[in-house]
């Protein structure tokens, strides 16, 4: 008898495994084209204020300490309504949080064509990283509750296509409005911030209307297809339940919890220290001032990202090596920072685009570790939790960077800086499995 139902039972679960794949495959080409539009818009709200630091110069008196703080300033914000944001996205649901989310945001982001001086400019960098604050943590919770952990890596990966993407096609069109002529008495810097803010808008009205919640209301899975993704993440949250913080309160003091935050700051301290300065960069390798010409060769090193981030993901989910490929692809951007300065034109663009795709592509590896340890509230918290601790990054970092080079007066103080964090960062990725706290680690395919 039991020999009888052997056959049988590799069947259903051959069937079963058909139809994980399936709900999976129909949620990727469903969700995340949308999702990758919306993280595109973010990506291309944050950075266009790097396009406008020459302009905003001129046109409105901001000095380099100013870009420098107001730059800075977004993170706080983001960093404070992290949290409560991702917490009320896992109780009232993605369709309308997200909807909110990036209205908000694109109406503040479009109303910075309206800074006048450095109170305004302050201002209006704290309103959008409050108004923004819960997208990027919110994507990646989301995420789970379509995604098993067996494919995340690849599915991060495919999301993360969004910050390369924003660049490519960001670039040349944050350089081609900024050098647009004065119409109507609105600059081309002006219209940059108007015409992007004015895309997350459009982005928020459409995930109102195109996103589901959960797989059990997706009209487009088959009944089969719900069922068994539903079960194979159930199994998943029961068993990440009994290892992971069981409570909000808890995970503040969770040791992977506090390691993962800190390995995410030093990791975004070192991504916002290009993102920030590279078309400053570009404009030096090019020896000319920002406009379409930059924005073209700034889009250089983001296209080189985008193959980087398809190969390291699956390579690290082939072969079940995320800490190691993250952990060597940091330290390659950090010695890829320190080339920059010291070099001819042509090796520095070289190494801005290896700086470039090391930082982003390690990023979905990253987050495979917390998102294979976290479950229920306590994910949408902790997840929101690094997410925070890791932008402030963003805040620290061009603070630093800017006193390095004044006190030092040389920019190899700034890359010096950068590339310190970076090495930190990929140390701490590199001894995580040997620490107490992350015993099970081996357990999350790492």
């Amino acid at each position: 008898m039991n020999v009888a139902e052997k056959p049988d039972d590799q069947s259903v679960g051959q069937s079963t495994d058909q139809s994980i794949d399936q709900s999976m495959a129909r949620a990727r080409w469903r969700l995340l084209p949308f999702l990758l539009y919306m993280y595109v818009v973010s990506v291309l709200d944050r950075a266009n204020i790097g396009f406008a630091k020459q302009a905003l110069e001129n046109s409105r008196g901001i000095s380099e300490a100013v870009y420098a703080l107001g730059a800075g300033l977004f993170f706080l914000t983001y960093a404070l309504f992290e949290i409560p944001s991702n917490l009320i996205l896992h109780k009232v649901g993605a369709r309308v949080w997200m909807a909110r989310i990036m209205v908000t945001w694109g109406l503040i982001s479009a109303a910075t064509m309206f800074v006048s001086g450095p109170t305004s400019f302050y201002a209006l960098r704290l309103l959008l990283g409050a108004a923004e604050a819960g997208f990027f943590p919110g994507v990646i919770l989301y995420l789970t509750y379509w995604f098993p952990q067996r494919s995340r890596g690849q599915i991060l990966g495919l999301f993360y296509f969004g910050v390369p993407i924003s660049f490519i096609l960001g670039s040349p069109l944050s350089g081609s409005l900024l050098g647009m002529p004065t119409r109507f008495g609105i600059e081309g810097w002006q219209s940059m911030f108007l015409v992007e803010g004015l895309l997350a808008v459009a982005g928020g009205i459409g995930a109102f209307w195109y996103l589901d919640d959960r797989p059990a209301s997706a009209d487009w899975l088959s009944t089969t297809e719900k069922e068994a993704l539903l079960a194979q993440l159930s199994q998943e949250e029961s068993q990440r339940s009994v290892h992971g913080p069981s409570s909000s309160v808890a995970l503040l003091k969770d040791p992977k919890v506090l390691q993962f935050s800190m390995i995410y700051f030093l990791i975004q301290a070192g991504v916002y220290g290009v993102i920030f300065y590279l078309p400053a960069e570009v404009s030096l390798i090019l020896g000319k001032k920002a406009g379409l010409e930059v924005g073209l060769v700034s889009s250089i090193p983001w296209i080189v990202a985008l193959g980087a981030t398809i190969w390291l993901a699956r390579s690290a989910d082939k072969h079940h090596a995320h800490r190691l490929l993250a952990s060597v692809g940091l330290f390659v951007s950090g010695l890829s920072i320190l080339i920059v300065p010291i070099t001819g034109s042509a090796l520095a663009l070289c190494a801005l685009c290896v700086a470039a795709s090391g930082y982003i592509a390690i990023q979905p590896l990253f987050w495979t570790f917390p998102t294979g340890y976290l479950s229920g509230s306590s994910a949408a918290a902790g997840i929101a939790m690094i997410n925070a601790v890791g932008n402030l990054g963003g805040f620290v970092v061009p603070n630093i960077k800017v006193w390095a080079e004044v006190h030092f007066g040389s920019r190899l103080a700034g890359s010096v800086v950068l590339a310190g964090i970076t090495f930190l960062g990929a140390l701490l990725i590199a001894v995580m499995r040997n620490r107490k706290a992350s015993a099970d680690l081996p357990k999350l395919a790492l």
